[in-house]
């Protein structure tokens, strides 16, 4: 199992969510750099990043620190929120990220989907956020009628090679992983399926292995050492 250590960014400081709620959000760690920095002597093998500005504006807020992070990391970086752009996903990529995780575009503009793949087929990963099943878009703050899986299904025909997966109504509750819906998604297609959203202990990572998943991304249990990299 590949843990991804997440660093949620607002105003450039690391954060975490309740739910995907911007009105609950906890300050955690340390500043960008030196929180990067810790994972990778904690033994990351690649860190997630989110630009949770970028995600509800549609804009990349952060592209400066998330480019500026990725040169000086020594492992590779996976970044989201606000990627909506080829000229985004492209300055991405420039800075040394070697993924770009794309969510609500990758629903509202299949053009622009279309494009990153015919030009970044192995580095873009497509982000599916879901509440009740239904995937949600924008910060997870807009809500639409498409499941989740069919939308999974959809971005595999289209030639998607890897997809994060996150139950909304677990994220940051440190209350388990919805195995239920991973094991539904990692069995509907054939892409990588990168388990995100609970995730809380050991024993939550060993659950996911069983479905067949070998990528989870990791933030509140991390920054309570309920989870580590190392031992």
């Amino acid at each position: 199992m590949v843990i991804l250590p997440a660093m949620d960014l607002i105003n450039g400081k690391c954060v975490r969510l309740y739910q995907g709620d911007f009105k609950q959000t906890t300050q955690v760690g340390s500043a960008p750099e030196s929180q990067l920095h810790t994972f990778i002597e904690d033994g990351a093998k690649i860190v997630h990043m989110v630009d949770l500005d970028g995600a509800r504006s549609g804009m990349p807020e952060q592209l400066n620190l998330i480019s500026k992070l990725a040169t000086s990391s020594s492992v590779p970086i996976q970044v989201g929120g606000g990627v909506r752009t080829l000229e985004t996903v492209k300055s991405y990529i420039e800075a040394g990220v070697s993924r770009v995780v794309i969510g609500t575009a990758a629903l509202e503009d299949e053009a622009f989907l279309k494009a990153a793949l015919e030009e970044y087929q192995d580095n873009i990963v497509i982000g599916i956020d879901a509440r009740d099943e239904k995937v949600a878009t924008r910060g997870w703050e807009t809500e639409t009628e498409v499941d989740y899986l069919e939308f999974a299904q959809k971005m595999e025909l289209l030639g998607v090679k890897r997809i994060v997966f996150t139950d909304i109504s677990k994220d940051g509750t440190m209350q388990g992983p919805n195995l239920e819906q991973l094991c539904k998604i990692h069995e509907a297609v054939s892409c990588d399926i990168v388990a995100s959203g609970g995730i809380r202990n050991q024993a939550d990572l060993d659950a996911i292995a069983e479905i067949g998943i070998q990528e989870a991304i990791v933030g509140k249990a991390m920054y309570e050492g309920t989870i580590k990299l190392r031992g």
